[in-house]
């Protein structure tokens, strides 16, 4: 095996002091007993018998602690402990450069009846790259990357690499107490989608000029801030071997990819994110891994993490495996991976990749390629328990996480208690709504009035989930165009159509989610071989978007109209769904009190109406505090702060309304008190009217 380089192990020194007692205890003795504790203690890292016991029942909720490699101390000499899942297999050592590569080095020992494999090599040292070197019982050798391994050899290389994260540094303790009491589905979230990898990039390097964690947690920090999103969701973090992948073919389920540097710089990006009061969620693939050879299929010489019969364990469009959920040590592989980045990296949440694919068993398969469930049915019964369980687990022990499902079909009950025969999940992408809205979007105004029920039916259905919009990744590669250009009409007819757009998304009732680039009007689809055309916002149109997603993010965080009542019907009225004809939507937002409720007007046309009269709920005054013409957003206008007052007068089935000049494509956003007022008693009785 070629040469590797070694990272220098980091020299750890501790002094330790012995009391002396009233005992003629000599120095000699006490310094031994010392040592016999101190060895005591590190060998708690062995696998014992209940450590089995949890593992084989699934609830081993701590695995990645005892599995993988850790440094301890064996009968007084320094080493690391390797321990490894492989019950089918022949033999199992460890080799690495600790050892030559040698695969007779360092057998290790078979436990049962878990079939885990364990071994201490004396000399093995933080990072040295190693992997196991697995005889099947056909007669074959297998290299296999340790699938508990929280650190990796940097791609085109395989190998795992020894580390020690048991003492990451944290400054978070403040934001990890708020997280305590934080709950979704009353607070703003606002999520930018970003790959590390083509957000920004330096220029003029040899190689991919990627930002480490380290760069990235302080530019894309400064960034989010000023924009005005709550939370940053990362795609591709788990470590995978193939750059096109974007990291949805995952082989280290425990490690941080180390293309952006260190586990502990990962841990630096973490608590400087939430120092800045900015949650992160990871994107997490527990649906299918790739065939790669020194990844997790036919782990030890058989079908071991995925189904053994293809017409189960095997997406045929997508060339991976797919986990074998009926094993309960499949799930506490998968389940232990989801608290490692929740608990041991304080990550806030977990973005769910491809639930649907895991709960249909025919999802993505012609007839033949799959097998029915016990009752004849297509649904995958084990998939369904796998996630009740993870969510009760991961929720249950991390109040005020998230776990959030990417789930693009009908099913029932993604999000809510799993007691109430629900998946568990806490948000799930409204994938219906973004479909329905993308498809309106791209066609001419002329031909909007013909499609206007695809912008007010996610409002039939809205309250049946705790959703998230989103405007992700998916809806901006593979030929659909970026945002701007899926836009119809030329020139800056694309741009008030995308300014339009991005408002009727944040005063519908959701969590937002919105991917990189999108937010200053990328021209170009995403490729995850170059970063994002940042260039763009020298010219005008490009900085007026970004002026406007900047003033929508920062309206939807300071107005709890828009997100306090977000899962309740209370919190949105409709005042106009049926101006079919015109192409615009008029609604309302409330609060819990009501007493800074927001009118939106939307106008999805060209078409000025100077004389738009709109109905209101109150007869009151209305405050303008977000209008699309305004100079920030490229118009002419400074009306932003200005009042007008509803009258008597009925429209749009309401007792008042008011006039405004409406602008093509334009957006006007009201304020106004909603709150209902009532005469004061006093004693129960009615106040006596003077004379």
């Amino acid at each position: 095996m070629a040469e590797r380089k070694v990272r220098k192990a980091a020299g750890k020194t501790a002094a330790n002091t012995t009391k002396r007692t009233a005992t003629k205890t000599t120095a000699k003795t006490a310094a031994k007993r010392t040592t016999r504790t101190k060895a005591a203690a590190k060998e708690d890292f062995r696998i014992g018998e209940l450590d089995q016991y949890l593992f084989s029942m699934g609830t081993h909720y701590d695995i990645y602690k005892k599995m993988g490699a850790h440094e301890a101390v064996m009968n007084g000499k320094k080493g690391v402990y390797f321990a490894v899942w492989a019950p089918n297999a022949a033999t199992v050592s460890v080799i690495g450069e600790f050892n030559g590569w040698r695969e007779e080095a360092n057998p290790m020992t078979r436990l049962e009846p878990s079939g885990i494999y364990e071994g201490f090599v004396v000399g093995a040292k933080v990072g040295m790259l190693y992997k196991f070197f697995i005889k099947t019982k056909d007669g074959r050798g297998l290299y296999k990357a340790d699938p508990f391994a929280n650190y990796a050899e940097l791609r085109p290389g395989n190998a795992s690499r020894i580390t020690d994260i048991s003492n990451l540094k944290w400054s978070d303790s403040l934001w990890m107490k708020k997280r305590e009491k934080w709950d979704e589905k009353t607070n703003p979230m606002s999520i930018y989608e970003v790959h590390m990898g083509s957000w920004m990039r330096h220029p003029g390097r040899e190689d991919e000029g990627f930002y480490t964690y380290r760069e990235f947690a302080e530019r894309v920090t400064e960034y989010v801030k000023n924009m005005g999103y709550t939370h940053v969701e990362l795609m591709g973090i788990s470590e995978y071997p193939y750059d096109g992948s974007w990291g949805y073919q995952v082989t280290g389920y425990y490690a941080p990819t180390s293309r952006y540097g260190t586990p502990e710089d990962f841990a630096y990006m973490i608590d400087y994110l939430h120092k800045n009061d900015i949650g992160v969620i990871l994107d997490w693939v527990p649906a299918h891994f790739p065939k790669d050879a020194h990844g997790l299929a036919e782990f030890d010489g058989q079908a071991l993490f995925e189904y053994a019969d293809p017409r189960k364990g095997e997406h045929p469009d997508w060339g991976t495996k797919i986990f074998d959920y009926e094993k309960p040590e499949v799930q506490n592989f998968l389940i232990g991976s989801a608290l490692f980045w929740i608990e041991h990296f304080h990550v806030d949440g977990l973005r769910v990749d491809a639930v649907a694919s895991m709960l249909y068993l025919d999802y993505g398969k012609e007839s033949g390629q799959w097998v029915p469930n016990k009752f004849g049915g297509n649904e995958n019964l084990e998939a369904i328990q796998f996630f009740k369980h993870l969510n009760s687990v991961v929720l249950g022990r991390n109040h005020g996480s998230v776990m959030i499902a990417e789930e693009s079909t009908a099913w029932p009950k993604v999000t809510g208690d799993p007691e109430e025969d629900s998946l568990g999940f806490s948000l799930k992408w409204n994938m219906g709504w973004m479909h329905d809205f993308t498809e309106y979007m791209k066609l001419d105004p002329l031909f909007r009035k013909n499609a206007h029920y695809m912008m007010t039916f996610s409002m039939e259905y809205a309250y049946s989930e705790d959703y998230i919009l989103v405007l992700s990744h998916d809806e901006v590669v593979h030929l659909k165009c970026s945002m701007l250009n899926k836009m119809p009409g030329e020139g800056l007819d694309k741009f008030r159509n995308l300014k339009v757009a991005y408002a009727f998304m944040a005063g519908h009732p959701g969590k937002k989610l919105l991917f990189m680039g999108q937010e200053f009007a990328q021209l170009r689809e995403w490729s995850e071989e170059r970063e994002l055309d940042w260039y763009l916002l020298a010219e005008e149109p490009h900085q007026h978007i970004q002026n406007w997603v900047q003033d929508l993010l920062h309206l939807y965080r300071e107005q709890k109209a828009l997100y306090e009542l977000d899962t309740q019907p209370g919190g949105f009225q409709w005042i106009n769904k049926d101006d079919v004809f015109r192409s615009i939507f008029s609604f309302v937002r409330y609060s819990k009190d009501r007493k800074k409720s927001l009118l939106f007007i939307c106008n999805f046309t060209p078409v000025e109406r100077p004389d738009y009269r709109v109905g209101v709920p109150k007869g009151c005054q209305y405050k303008l505090i977000l209008d699309s013409e305004d100079q920030r957003y490229g118009g002419q206008d400074k009306k932003v702060g200005s009042v007008v007052r509803a009258t008597k007068q009925e429209c749009d089935g309401q007792d008042y309304s008011f006039a405004y000049p409406l602008a093509g494509y334009g957006v006007a956003v009201f304020e106004f008190d909603g709150s209902v007022r009532t005469t004061k008693r006093t004693h129960g009785k009615p106040r006596k009217k003077r004379k």
